[in-house]
């Protein structure tokens, strides 16, 4: 077996390996839209293992954009093998780790449903992070939108709402796992040119003049078919526990029916039960669960 720095000659290869196995890891980033557009560079450091044919039998690659950077961290696209040799993994694991300078820790998400990759990862000394859960309404009926006096909302503006977004944003979520690192106004207006953004599905809550909630909606696939993702939705630590989060999320609701969207889909932590509860009363089912194991890097 051989370990080798993924080259611009074999990532027709690389991306067909995504594809293959993507259904037994996170795809979060492992879309058509990503993988059409990828390439190893410095933000995406990537090694492969191939067999005695030349064929590829594991990967993994590391995600360092600037967001993860300035948060000391970095996220795997994918870290995968055909054969379940944790040499092979140990091997890519350090080959990576040439790329990590300055960083604290690498991440993973490993669905709950595949056990063995799960106690791979803990045989390599990964620690579990956190825990995540993915939840689908079907139910379009959607509970009126009540917003109490002196709340209003309104569309998020491009060119003019991009730092109000990322103030509501980082405040809200400046606790929680996984999201602690602040977004910037940039990395806000860049939303509004990706392929997943919905005109109209970034909305703002106001309390009088004060900005103190955001959500969005964009469009998504889930098994094979289009449906709404709803997130970000934070709310202002100090206007939280007053129900703004649920006008918020039925605001985002509404916007998706409008919007002709038969379904919705959102993520939320294990530890934000407030949060789940929410969503369960709001309609929302468990369809599939994930742990964020982490592996601290040696100084």
């Amino acid at each position: 077996m051989r370990v080798e720095a993924l080259g611009s000659m074999r990532v027709k290869e690389f991306v067909e390996y995504c594809q293959k196995h993507r259904k037994e890891v996170d795809d979060s980033f492992l879309y058509e839209e990503h993988l059409k557009k990828f390439a190893p560079d410095s933000e995406n450091p990537t090694y492969i293992v191939t067999n005695p044919q030349g064929e590829i039998v594991a990967a993994a690659s590391l995600i360092i954009d600037e967001y993860n950077r300035r948060g000391k961290r970095a996220r795997f696209r994918i870290f995968h093998s055909e054969i379940n040799d944790k040499s092979l993994y140990l091997q890519l694991l350090k080959s990576l780790q040439k790329h990590t300078s300055g960083l604290d820790k690498v991440f993973i998400f490993i669905p709950l449903a595949n056990e063995p990759l799960a106690e791979m990862m803990e045989q390599l000394n990964f620690s579990v992070e956190r825990y995540a859960f993915l939840l689908v309404r079907e139910e379009m009926d959607i509970p009126e939108v009540s917003l109490p006096e002196e709340y209003v909302m309104r569309n998020f503006v491009p060119g003019k709402d991009e730092e109000i977004w990322s103030n509501v944003r980082n405040a809200g979520f400046a606790t929680l796992k996984g999201n602690e690192t602040p977004v910037t106004p940039e990395m806000v207006s860049k939303l509004i040119s990706s392929s997943d953004y919905l005109e109209g599905g970034m909305e703002i809550l106001f309390h009088k003049e004060k900005p103190v909630g955001v959500v969005r909606g964009a469009a998504d696939e889930y098994e094979d078919e289009p449906i709404m993702n709803i997130g970000p939705l934070a709310i202002l630590p100090e206007y939280q526990g007053k129900g703004l989060g649920r006008q918020l999320l039925r605001a985002s609701l509404k916007f998706a029916k409008e919007k002709s969207y038969n379904k919705t889909i959102l993520s939320v932590n294990g530890e934000n039960e407030r949060a789940q509860s929410l969503y369960i009363q709001e309609g929302f089912k468990q369809v599939e669960g994930v742990t964020c194991y982490q592996f601290v890097l040696e100084k």
